[in-house]
């Protein structure tokens, strides 16, 4: 840690107001500025509300799913399963460690773009240990919200981040994952319709059709905050939202990094599936939005159920081993590694501290 880092973060510090999340000034604008809209506001009745009615969707969804889970793991022979899990070629493994690195490369990129959008200058090295360790930690122990919120703040604080720019950090990085995942899934849908719908039973024109609205969705999104600068107040916060070119650079970032995440899974699957990777694509985001909307931690659970579901024609066994190995690979083996990396990073902290002094 550099004490001219030290003392910038500090100095940026200094711009916010209480209880705010300032915007940067001119951030991913070029003059002349654009005009600014009025702060959408959320109050605290319709949070509570929307709290209420996501809390019983989420509970409902969860245990549904596990009942799901529960008949089809029943099914399964434990010898196959066995079987499955060690055909694993040091090929696929091999590839599967490789598109997870990639993965966590790219989610770097959410805390860099989110900080340019804030106005703030942290080198790479610090915002690629907040964004590797706090998704690593998010993904396996859920409650992103709270869980990736307090190891950003560990790693930021010392460099003049205070709480209310985490959060605002945070709101950015989950736009820059769910624009990239609508892309994805709007893509996918689009392109492979057809095959979606011989594999899930679904319609082809409701595939269509989904695919066509996320696309406008998208577009819609991308116009709103290129028009003028957008804004969104929750309880006293305002939050000013990337415009144009940064939400477009979100939007593709976030799809490297979704693709990446499924090539892990994809590279485990049994071979001999004869599944193209853009109809996978489509699977996997969907499975990963009920997983999310699950509220479960990394999804789980809700998201193998889906995996099993729609990929109902191939062997369950070797599926189920894809989707344990998924689990080890892009979850546990980054988790594990997180841990270590914050352990180093906090000894490293005290032992400046205790030279300082």
């Amino acid at each position: 840690m550099e004490a001219g880092e030290r003392d910038a973060g500090a100095a940026d510090g200094g711009r916010e107001r209480a209880g705010a999340v300032q915007p940067a000034a001119g951030a991913d604008h070029a003059p002349p500025p654009v005009p600014s809209s009025p702060p959408v506001e959320v109050t605290g009745d319709t949070r509570r509300r929307l709290s209420l009615i996501g809390t019983v969707v989420s509970v409902a969804l969860f245990l549904a799913s596990m009942v799901v889970l529960w008949r089809i793991v029943g099914e399964i022979s434990l010898a196959e399963l066995q079987k499955a899990f060690a055909a694993a070629s040091v090929r696929q493994i091999a590839l599967a460690i490789l598109f997870t690195c990639v993965s966590y490369l790219l989610l770097t990129g959410y805390d860099a773009l989110a900080l340019r959008q804030l106005g703030r200058r942290i080198a790479y090295r610090v915002t690629a240990l907040a964004s590797f360790t706090s998704y690593a930690v998010s993904f396996t122990l859920g409650f992103p919200l709270v869980t990736s919120g307090a190891v950003r703040y560990r790693i930021y604080s010392p460099y003049g981040i205070k709480a209310p720019t985490i959060v605002g950090l945070t709101v950015i990085a989950g736009i820059t994952f769910w624009l990239g995942m609508s892309a994805v899934l709007a893509w996918s849908l689009i392109r492979e319709s057809l095959a979606v719908a011989a594999l899930t039973g679904t319609v082809v024109r409701l595939n269509e059709g989904v695919g066509i609205a996320l696309a406008a969705s998208l577009v819609a999104y991308l116009t709103w905050v290129g028009v003028k600068r957008r804004s969104v107040s929750v309880q006293g916060w305002r939050l000013e939202l990337p415009g144009f070119r940064l939400s477009l650079g979100q939007m593709l970032l976030g799809a490297g990094d979704v693709c990446a995440a499924a090539g892990v899974l994809f590279v485990l699957l049994p071979g001999g599936h004869g599944l193209s990777y853009e109809t996978f694509l489509a699977i996997y985001v969907a499975a990963c939005m009920l997983g999310i909307a699950s509220h479960a931690p990394g999804g789980i659970g809700v998201f193998e159920a889906t995996m099993l579901i729609a990929l109902s024609r191939l062997p369950r066994e070797g599926v189920l081993g894809a989707l344990l190995l998924f689990r080890l690979y892009y979850y546990l083996v980054p988790f594990v590694f997180a841990l270590l990396l914050l352990g180093a990073h906090e000894i490293g902290a005290r032992m400046s501290d205790s030279a300082r002094r």
